[in-house]
């Protein structure tokens, strides 16, 4: 699908680590010159046309955005990425409103993203953060999610799809029963929001994270969307996010999303992220989900007949494939994948602590993007499949 539109597949390289980042359409660098060439002016700051129009295009990219996940435009504001984003929710607005003892549940398939800030913040206010046990799929179990659930739960945190068993939460049923209960739901979309449609009225989310370039994007772009996002205090000082400020310690600061985008931001990033998603909605998420659904359906029924194969997440909903071959280190057959101009992740995803829950720490991983084939697949099982795999390894 559009596999003219990326210029690194004409290296001849089977690309299939797209859970990392995927590779960049030409529509993408094309914007982003344009602006470097022909308007290369600050945003927010100017009274000359080409900074007037830097600040028009910097802005309908806010609207693109908010339009893409069915937000208002003042529900968003760039970040440099999903862990910026994380960041800036949880000790923007929850370091001021959670006390001792408060519970927010999380689950041990986390990207480190929505769990490190947490433990930061867990250990200042004392907090209690607890896990969701995962089921014999190593996939999210509602029933005991809901089980957890005390008066002392204040917030949900998890990401949309995880970045390794790759399963598609329920977020809406999530959300539904939390709020009955006045709890949060904080949700990381890193890997939900370049894959699926995602809309956060239908799916009553309070806040979102996710990253530009994880969805044919460039990187330095992230997206926070919350229904509270003026009620988000600013982490980072400076430029551009202060209405006035005197020598007695004074300041008055703009009002969120405009607080939370303090110094010059990724200009040309904003702008070419605008015109990635309009070739995102051009193709259609729907279109885009189902491709990588039927994809990941043929790969798992070629690569359970690969000899020593073990897959851990044969049934999620998602493109995301994990695996290791038996007395194969993983990244020793991603070592042997890439001699094959095959490019597939290996390690802990940064997700460490889910060998708690699978029983290995180290993995290799398949993210499919809507530029892959069978083909792809084909090639993958076919070097996999050499019976001498690990002669060739050691």
């Amino acid at each position: 699908m559009n596999r003219e539109d990326f210029p690194l597949l004409k290296n001849n390289i089977i690309y299939l680590d797209n859970g990392a980042t995927t590779l960049k359409p030409y529509i993408l660098t094309d914007a982003i010159n344009d602006y470097y060439q022909n308007y290369s002016a600050n945003v927010h700051r100017g009274d000359y046309d080409i900074t007037i129009k830097a600040d028009n295009m910097y802005e309908e990219a806010r609207k693109t955005v908010a339009n893409f996940i069915n937000a208002n435009k003042d529900e968003i504001a760039f970040t440099n990425n999903t862990t910026d984003s994380m960041n800036k929710i949880i000790f923007g607005y929850f370091k001021d409103i959670l006390k001792e003892n408060d519970e927010v549940i999380l689950s041990k398939s986390e990207h480190a993203s929505n769990l490190l800030p947490w433990f930061e913040l867990a250990r200042e206010k004392k907090l209690v953060l607890k896990y969701a046990k995962l089921d014999s799929n190593y996939e999210l179990n509602i029933d005991t999610l809901k089980s957890m659930i005390n008066e002392h739960t204040k917030v949900i945190s998890l990401a949309h799809i995880t970045n390794v068993i790759g399963d598609l939460r329920d977020i809406k049923s999530i959300t539904e029963f939390a709020h009955q209960k006045d709890i949060y739901v904080v949700v990381d979309g890193a890997q939900s929001v370049p894959h699926i449609p995602v809309d956060v009225k239908e799916l009553d989310i309070d806040f979102l994270a996710f990253s530009a370039h994880k969805m044919y994007g460039p990187t330095g772009v992230g997206v926070l969307y919350s229904k509270y996002m003026k009620d988000i205090k600013p982490i980072i000082f400076g430029g551009g996010m202060n209405a006035t400020y005197a020598s007695d310690f004074s300041v008055t600061y703009n009002e969120a999303p405009e607080s939370l985008e303090a110094g010059t931001p990724n200009i040309a990033g904003v702008i070419g992220f605008k015109s990635v998603i309009e070739y995102l909605n051009n193709i259609g998420m729907d279109k885009i989900y189902e491709h990588e659904l039927k994809l990941k359906e043929y790969a798992i029924n070629k690569l359970k007949k690969v000899p020593n194969i073990i897959l851990y997440n044969k049934n999620s909903k998602s493109g995301i494939i994990t695996f290791n071959m038996e007395g194969i280190f993983a990244q020793d057959l991603a070592i042997y994948l890439n001699k094959y101009g095959i490019c597939v992740r290996a390690g802990n995803h940064c997700t460490k602590i889910l060998k708690d829950e699978i029983g290995v720490k180290n993995t290799c991983r398949v993210s499919l993007a809507l530029y892959n084939n069978e083909h792809d697949i084909d090639e993958l099982v076919y070097v996999l499949s050499n019976p001498n795999i690990k002669n060739e390894i050691i």
